[in-house]
């Protein structure tokens, strides 16, 4: 008896018998069969995921800063960053706040901003140069930080707290021991503005300030390469930039780390700016330009760079700078301004004061305003002295609240006592248009000294080198009337971003593309092109997706702006 496992069948081709259809007979008879069409859900594009677990990177994010250029820059980097993961910059979940450390009121605005944060149940992450320098704050317990040096890891930040988790970054950058100037310059970015680019080309100082906490934060000097510096400014001119920004703790003593200076950086950039573009440098402080004299008169007077300098003289009084040791006396300041006066003719020079710094007697603060009386500065910052917590200044025998009070409006009436711009009326001037007004009424322009122009506002002068003839002056600004035989001139190379658009995304891609997805020599020069064509495209449709998620940032950023302005107590357009 067989068993149950026995096969019946000697052979496959058994199971076959003569009287089946054919294969050929089956396939003519599927003639008669039409086959349905099975419906495909439509798609919706703007469908919200909807999921029961939290999945970075489909989170909204609204982020503030405060403070200097630098950190405006930082936090271009960072929101691009976050952009280019699939965030959207909006009204939010999250709250990415980069802070100042500057003074009292912009530190205290960051911490209500992280009170208020909380009390609607947001998430909060900090950056900026306050959880850098102070990281064991009382109100920053239990908060994610990303520290000035690790912007390039914010994305990382922001995954872990969106999922609930605290993280902490603050580490410095080195390179075989040698500290680095940050992160990498050709990270993705939002411009606030897409015709400006902000470069930081140093971080930290080799001043001790008895008064500054950002020494805190930001450290000793760490200087970029001038290559990489120079390619973050092509790359920028490339997306449509016309103006660029140096920015640093102090521009005047780049390089000194890695052995070179500030002049040897502006020449090769210079040489890279396209016709009608402009190249404005940031702070400097006196002791480091002072050798440099020669060389920057020159730059300053080249065609692409304003003739503008803001080099911070703080006090008149040669024994305050000693006790705020700014390693210069009076007469270094005076030479360094008489030089530039005399080799730029026009050229803007902004200063910054700071009132009843301890010690300060009543002698000291009079030669302080004989100096602006002397001078005239047309651009002056004046603050009022705030001691901040863990610096030697905040030791000092404090001078009385109402005599800083006093002092501060004294030198506030002074400074608005003269018109530094009357003989500028009549003046026929190129301007370059890169902004629009406070009050959308004008667009904002800046002549050859950086002084601010407002020009009427018509579509074909923005990003454009115009003709100009002034006509009226203010304390803060001229108003310019386009030449009418005059026809603007594009400077940009490209056609500029967008309002919110991410810079870089193309040279990510592209890096990506040739490291790892498509190894080298595995494509013709035909398939190659199509490929770039295909990123491209899909980059253009993803920027276009960006720009609808992010409607609300403009309103957000011109807002952080101006807070952060009044809190400066400065005009914006004027700021070093």
């Amino acid at each position: 008896m067989p068993s149950a496992c026995d096969s019946l069948i000697d052979d496959i081709e058994d199971m076959v018998s003569f009287s089946d259809p054919t294969p050929h007979e089956r396939q003519l008879a599927r003639k008669s069969i039409i086959p349905r069409s099975r419906k495909k859900k439509e798609v919706l594009i703007n469908e919200e995921l909807q999921a029961d677990s939290v999945i970075p990177g489909t989170q909204k994010i609204w982020m503030k800063t405060w403070g200097c250029s630098h950190n405006s820059s930082d936090g271009e980097y960072m929101a691009g960053q976050l952009a280019a993961s699939g965030y959207k910059m909006t009204e939010a979940d999250l709250w990415l706040l980069n802070s100042c450390t500057v003074k009292n009121p912009a530190e205290d605005h960051f911490r209500n901003s992280i009170k208020k944060a909380q009390e609607q149940q947001k998430k909060v992450v900090v950056a900026g140069c306050v959880p850098q320098a102070q990281p064991r704050m009382d109100y920053l317990k239990g908060l994610s930080i990303i520290g000035v040096q690790q912007i390039d890891r914010v994305v990382e930040v922001v995954d872990e707290a969106v999922k609930g988790h605290s993280v902490r970054l603050l580490g410095q950058k080195k390179d075989g021991g040698r500290r680095l100037g940050g992160a990498r310059l050709d990270l993705p970015k939002i411009r606030r503005n897409p015709l400006i680019e902000i470069i930081s080309i140093n971080t930290g100082c080799l001043n001790a300030c008895t008064y500054c906490k950002t020494k805190h934060a930001r450290g000793d000097l760490a200087s970029y390469p001038i290559e990489e510096l120079v390619e973050r400014a092509r790359q920028s001119f490339q997306e449509g930039v016309c103006e660029i920004w140096l920015t640093s703790e102090d521009t005047g003593a780049y390089g000194r780390d890695i052995g070179t200076d500030l002049p040897t950086l502006l020449w090769q950039l210079v040489e890279v700016i396209p016709e009608g573009a402009m190249l404005r440098v940031g702070m400097t402080n006196p002791p480091y330009i002072l050798e440099h004299l020669e060389e920057m008169a020159k730059i300053l007077n080249h065609p692409r760079v304003y003739a503008f300098l803001h080099v911070p003289v703080q006090s008149a009084s040669d024994s305050v700078l000693m006790d705020m040791k700014r390693e210069y006396c009076i007469d270094d300041f005076k030479r360094v301004v008489d030089f530039l006066k005399e080799r730029v003719p026009g050229i803007t020079i902004a200063t910054d004061i700071i009132c009843g710094f301890p010690g300060e007697t009543e002698e000291d603060f009079q030669e302080t305003v004989d100096l602006v009386k002397c001078y005239r500065f047309p651009s002056l910052f004046i603050n009022q002295f705030y001691p901040r917590p863990g610096t030697p200044a905040a030791k000092m025998e404090q001078v009385p609240a109402h005599v800083k009070k006093q002092r501060t409006k004294k030198l506030s009436h002074l400074f608005h006592s003269y018109n530094p711009y009357d003989h500028k009326v009549g003046e026929r001037q190129h301007v370059l248009v890169t902004e629009e007004s406070f009050d959308a009424q004008y667009y904002v322009a800046h002549n050859k000294f950086y002084e601010q122009v407002l020009v009427p506002q018509r579509a074909e002068f923005k990003g454009k080198m115009i003709e100009v003839d002034i006509y009226e002056a203010g304390k803060h600004f001229l108003r310019g009337r386009p030449v009418e035989d005059s026809k603007p001139f594009s400077p940009s190379i490209a056609a500029p971003l967008q309002k919110g658009e991410v810079s870089g995304l193309m040279q990510l891609w592209l890096a990506k593309l040739s490291s790892a997805s498509f190894p080298p020599n595995t494509h013709t020069p035909t398939e190659q092109n199509m490929i770039h064509f295909l990123i491209s495209h899909s980059i253009n449709l993803y920027c276009q997706e960006e720009r609808e998620g992010n409607r609300g940032t403009d309103r957000d950023m011109r807002e952080s702006k101006r807070d952060t302005d009044e809190e400066r107590g400065i005009d914006r357009d004027r700021n070093g």
